[in-house]
């Protein structure tokens, strides 16, 4: 599976776990972020930078999804390799 493909996988499991994604553009002239995760009024969003390439969006997108419960939710197996690559703590 290719970025791009990643990518979609990635957008339509958040939605499934109810988490918006929105790419802005983010004033960030250290290069410090390309973007993360925040809760606002008990919804979660993902904010990214909107001129991160396709891979550095899958690698944000993917790090944030680990942190959440993915067991009884079906995830295309290359993906969830992804997913499951390495162990994340949940969201507070």
């Amino acid at each position: 599976m290719n970025q791009k493909e990643l990518l979609v996988q990635l957008e339509q499991l958040a939605e499934k776990l109810g988490i918006e994604i929105r790419y802005e553009r983010i004033k960030n002239p250290a290069n410090i972020t390309k973007g993360g995760l925040c809760k606002l009024k008990g919804r979660y969003i993902i904010i990214i930078d909107s001129n991160a390439s396709a891979s550095e969006r899958v690698d944000l997108i993917s790090s944030i999804l680990k942190r959440f419960n993915l067991k009884d939710i079906y995830i295309l197996p290359a993906l969830r390799r992804l997913l499951e690559k390495d162990e994340v703590l949940s969201p507070k």
